[in-house]
């Protein structure tokens, strides 16, 4: 049974909930692993896949135990839209195997590692149709619904707590997820991406993108997020007032200050420092005390996630 998340985040008061991170930085760069086409999921389908994914989680649910924090959980499911999931192998029938199996998956670890001060929150993660970095496959929010919407409808089905639209890089993907989540009757929560200008990808400011996706919706989203950019990418962008930035509950960050293009081509593991980008955080939530949702992104593993549970709880 899924529980409530909005009620998860109405019990937390001034506590956080720290994120896993880079699941496939990790996989590729610390365990060498190949992952065609950036795709997790596929591990699901062998022992050692499901050992090395296993590996990964008890080392964030470990982390948040250390921390104090509580700790959200995505599915290994960035890549399980069709089109992506065709270019590894996956016909529709053996996707959807795929995105129940995942959610199973995660709601077990959860199950040997929650405790009544340790909420784990199981996070039905939805990654873009196209290229996460690039404004330029955008999608109309009827065609994004009817995109995603299966494995939205999905995560509801098997139990996830919520879905969340990561890396969003215009407004008419991510109304269309929160739409499809909001008729499926499961929370969603929009995470856009930025660029080092504080923009989306596709040149949309932030307050704007969270506004529309409001209105669109009428405020059917839990709340917004911001992942896969630097704390210092978002600059000036986190200095306005008013309602949208109340919409707004943390963020997701690359431990490195690079752009897009720049980590696109690195060949390195992009770490930054832990202790840095916890600071980066804290400074952040000290500014924004709302902003109770904080992890790292792509470059970043479980060492991150414990300094910034340990260094970013509100005194």
């Amino acid at each position: 049974m899924s529980r409530d998340y909005r009620q998860v985040l109405a019990g937390l008061g001034s506590g956080l909930l720290v994120t896993d991170g880079g699941l496939e930085t990790t996989l590729i760069f610390q365990e060498g692993i190949e992952l065609p086409h950036f795709a997790a999921f596929p591990l699901l389908d062998s022992e050692q896949g499901r050992k090395t994914l296993r590996r990964y989680y008890d080392s964030y649910a470990a982390a948040a135990r250390r921390s104090g924090a509580g700790c959200i959980l995505d599915t290994p499911t960035f890549r399980a839209s069709p089109e992506w999931a065709a270019k590894v192998g996956y016909d529709r029938p053996r996707l959807e195997r795929a995105i129940r199996a995942a959610v199973a998956f995660v709601r077990e670890v959860r199950r040997d590692w929650e405790t009544p001060s340790m909420p784990i929150v199981v996070n039905g993660g939805i990654g873009p149709r196209g290229d996460g970095y690039s404004g330029a496959d955008s999608m109309d929010a009827k065609t994004a619904e009817d995109f995603h919407g299966p494995q939205v409808r999905l995560y509801g089905e098997e139990g996830a707590d919520l879905v969340t639209a990561q890396t969003m890089t215009h407004i008419g993907e991510a109304i269309g997820i929160a739409q499809a989540a909001a008729r499926a009757g499961i929370p969603s929560v929009v995470s856009f991406t930025v660029e080092t200008d504080g923009r989306l990808p596709d040149g949309t400011n932030l307050h704007d993108a969270i506004m529309a996706t409001d209105t669109a919706t009428g405020g059917a989203p839990a709340h917004y997020m911001v992942n896969c950019a630097h704390p210092s990418h978002l600059g000036s962008a986190l200095e306005a007032s008013g309602r949208w930035i109340e919409r707004l509950r943390g963020i997701r960050a690359n431990p490195s200050p690079k752009s897009h293009a720049e980590l696109n081509e690195s060949t390195t593991l992009e770490a930054g420092d832990p202790d840095e980008l916890a600071v980066l955080l804290r400074d952040m939530r000290t500014r924004h005390r709302h902003f109770s949702i904080l992890g790292g992104c792509c470059g970043s593993d479980h060492r991150h996630a414990e300094k910034i549970g340990l260094v970013c709880q509100l005194v």
